[in-house]
């Protein structure tokens, strides 16, 4: 899987306002901003995006993925 197809299927299933992934094709890295975060803690966080992935990881064919979730409000006191 490329990194366009991982953040194709986690955009298409998470409104995000920014999606970026470093990897190497079976090993993800993502930074991944959305509103829908707002209120969630870190575990649902990553399960609303493990959500967009469907069986992919179950099938190894995302074997791992690392991932720093933020609302746009916790992304922009980053900057």
């Amino acid at each position: 899987m490329t990194a366009e197809e991982l953040q194709s299927l986690i955009a298409t299933g998470l409104p995000c306002e920014q999606c970026t992934l470093e990897g190497d094709g079976r090993h993800w890295y993502a930074t991944i901003v959305s509103a829908a975060f707002e209120g969630k803690r870190l575990i649902q966080r990553h399960q609303q995006v493990y959500a967009t992935l469907g069986g992919r990881m179950q099938t190894d064919e995302v074997h791992a993925l690392s991932m720093k979730t933020y609302t746009p409000a916790e992304w922009a006191a980053k900057a």
